[in-house]
């Protein structure tokens, strides 16, 4: 290995390599992130997880002290939607419509919560703190009964058919939960998508829905109910117009309330509106991909065209060992490159959105990194994948040329949007592409319609199991480099 590295090192193109690279990867994704003009907007809330989320829908609120319940039967849900600037309201409720219970954490946007609510298309369901999820039972009847129940930190939620047979939903904890919060009920509605002639648009949508009298437990404000438009729009709804917007009325102890917005998670795709990704921001990866994959193949290949490498070999006779040592400096230097070049990227990259008042979304931290060191990985194996192409071909223009075309360019065909998405998803299935699921920052949420398409920066594989795909790749390439390094003549 010390003759690896010092043979390496000697080297001049290709110490310089691996900072072209990392320079590339920052250089090429701050290209890539240019604001459109026009497009700056306000930033998106963090929900107790540091995720991105939307937090935006009608609340009919009031305060409750300590613990308590409400209790309230709500109707079924209606809905308008708004095709474009003075067009005549379409009636029609979305599938992610909501009318329900909430408890919220406090008035910031991104404050925890946890809600009861029926649906436009999807049933009763529990969500808490804007990521979880959980389905309720099929209720028959138009009317169903909806019950939060709050101790301490812990929220539980109840639904029923006729008010005597209820049914647990679950329980959300919610850490540091006031003793003083505002409760009630709230209607939110999603986008709604529309064919623009041009493709797929989004336009603003409202929700209705009838609550009957609510019941109240605990130590509840009794100065009537009070109503708002909660949170910000964070791109879900669109702007109200002067037919589409949000309100509620009382009578006779019934409650009609419109909303718009929604609570959920941020994803990416057209729903989202103008916005960067932590993936946006490592879009570079390809360019500096292209830089190590030269230098893995041409690390060997010039050996062989030279003859160097009956010089290598006869100094160090075990093939394998010496194999062993070139994949040991080449991966442990493409990998520095890659966490310097993505290390650099995501913090300029977000500094950049910034600086031109552009929106980008928070990730947790966790995941952030996660994607940051899997670059690391990724850079490794894609220049040790071109390490065994050079000893298996022996030619640097057709190694480099083979590695190139079994990952970059399946990521770029998949990710700009040139294939339909069923045959790029196929190809980030299959080729040594899926690698760059490691660096996907944004998850898909079954409680949220959204386009998760590779041209959006959605994998069909989870981070791990593209990466591992790369490394089965890289394996086996390896393996039959050794075998062929060992058998055949230099």
């Amino acid at each position: 290995m010390r003759a690896e590295w010092t043979k390496f090192r000697t080297v001049r193109g290709w110490v310089i390599g691996p900072a072209v690279a990392a320079l590339a990867t920052v250089l090429v994704g701050l290209l890539g992130t240019a604001a459109p003009d026009g497009a700056a907007d306000a930033g998106f809330p963090r929900g107790p997880g540091g995720q991105a989320v939307n937090d935006a829908f009608y609340f009919v609120h009031r305060t409750l002290d300590g613990d308590g319940a409400i209790t309230v039967p709500v109707g079924p849900l209606t809905g308008r939607t708004e095709p474009g600037p003075g067009a005549q309201a379409v009636p029609g409720v979305q599938p992610w419509a909501k009318a329900g219970v909430i408890v919220k954490a406090g008035p910031e946007r991104g404050s925890g919560y946890a809600a009861v609510m029926l649906t436009g298309g999807h049933g009763i369901r529990m969500q808490d703190d804007y990521t979880h999820d959980t389905p309720g039972p099929a209720l028959t009847g138009d009317t169903h009964r909806l019950r939060l129940v709050r101790a301490g930190d812990d929220i539980t939620g109840y639904a029923s058919g006729d008010g005597v047979h209820w049914t647990t939903l679950g329980a959300a904890h919610l850490p540091g939960l006031p003793r003083t919060l505002r409760a009630g009920l709230f209607v939110a509605s999603p986008q709604a998508a529309t064919d623009t002639g041009a493709g797929t648009g989004y336009a603003p949508a409202v929700a209705t829905a009838e609550f009957g009298p609510a019941e109240l437990v605990g130590r509840w404000q009794d100065t009537g109910w009070q109503g708002e438009q909660a949170g910000g729009d964070a791109g879900t709804s669109g702007s109200y117009s002067d037919t589409l917007r949000g309100g509620f009325t009382e009578s006779a102890g019934r409650i009609t309330v419109t909303g718009a917005g929604d609570i959920a998670p941020v994803v990416g795709g057209p729903p989202m509106g103008p916005a960067h990704t932590v993936e946006n921001f490592l879009v570079g990866s390809f360019a500096g991909l292209l830089v190590l994959v030269a230098l893995g193949a041409g690390s060997v290949t010039v050996e062989y065209r030279r003859g160097l490498i009956r010089t290598t070999l006869a100094a160090h006779p075990g093939r394998g060992r010496v194999l062993a040592a070139k994949a040991a400096v080449l991966g442990a230097t493409a990998a520095a490159a890659g966490l310097a070049g993505a290390a650099l990227a995501v913090p300029l990259g977000r500094l950049r959105s910034e600086a031109a008042h552009f929106r980008a979304l928070p990730v947790p931290a966790a995941t952030e990194l996660r994607a940051v060191a899997g670059t690391a990985l990724l850079f490794a194996l894609v220049t040790l994948l071109a390490l065994a192409a050079g000893v298996v071909l022996r030619r640097g223009a057709t190694a480099v040329t083979a590695v190139v075309a079994a990952v970059v360019l399946p990521y770029l065909f998949a990710t700009s949007g040139v294939l339909p998405a069923g045959p790029a998803q196929w190809l980030l299935r299959l080729t040594p592409a899926a690698g760059f699921a490691i660096q996907q920052t944004v998850p898909r949420y079954p409680q949220v319609d959204g386009a998760y398409t590779p041209e959006f920066g959605y994998f069909p594989l989870p981070p791990w199991a593209g990466l591992a795909v790369l490394a089965g790749y890289t394996l086996a390439a390896g393996a039959l480099a050794l075998v062929l390094l060992r058998r055949r003549d230099v």
